[in-house]
C-alpha cells in the first residue's frame, strides 16, 4: 500500500513540525501538526526543542484560526490510535453555525467530545480555500 501524499495540504513548515489542513473539514479549520522526526511516537518523548516549538505553533495557529473563522473553543488531540506517529489534531469548535464560501458548518457535538464526521465531503477546492485563509494570517 502506498502512503497518501498530504503535501498539497501543507500550511507551514517549521524546524521540527509541519502544519497541515486536515483532509476532513467537518470542523472548519481543523489542522494536523506533524512531528518531522521519523521515530517520534509519543508526546512525552518529544525533545525540549520539539516541545518549545510545538507550543509556539499551537499558540500561533490557534490565533490564526480564531481570527479567520471566529472560533469559540479548541480541542487538542494526541491520539496515535490509527497512525503511530507523534502528531496533534487541532480541532476548532463552534457554538453557532458558521458559513464559509457558501457552505454551512455545524458543530453538532458542541460542549461534548468531538468526533470526525466521515460523511462530510471536503472537496479539494474547499480544503485549498481554508488552507489559504489560514496561511494568510499565520
Amino acid at each position: 500500500m502506498t502512503e497518501k501524499d498530504f503535501s498539497k495540504n501543507k500550511i507551514k513548515d517549521y524546524n521540527y513540525w509541519e502544519v497541515y489542513v486536515h483532509e476532513n473539514q467537518s470542523y472548519l479549520g481543523r489542522c494536523v501538526i506533524w512531528c518531522k522526526r521519523e521515530n517520534a511516537l509519543d508526546l512525552t518523548d518529544a525533545t525540549i526543542e520539539e516541545q518549545e516549538e510545538l507550543f509556539i505553533i499551537l499558540k500561533d495557529l490557534r490565533q490564526a484560526i480564531k481570527k479567520v473563522f471566529q472560533t469559540d473553543w479548541f480541542n487538542y488531540s494526541f491520539l496515535g490510535n490509527s497512525v503511530r506517529h507523534l502528531h496533534c489534531h487541532l480541532v476548532p469548535r463552534y457554538q453557532e453555525e458558521k458559513v464559509f464560501n457558501g457552505i454551512t458548518f455545524k458543530d453538532e457535538l458542541w460542549g461534548r467530545n468531538w468526533r470526525e464526521d466521515h460523511s462530510f465531503a471536503t472537496s479539494d477546492i474547499l480544503r485549498e480555500q481554508i488552507k489559504v485563509k489560514i496561511q494568510e494570517v499565520l
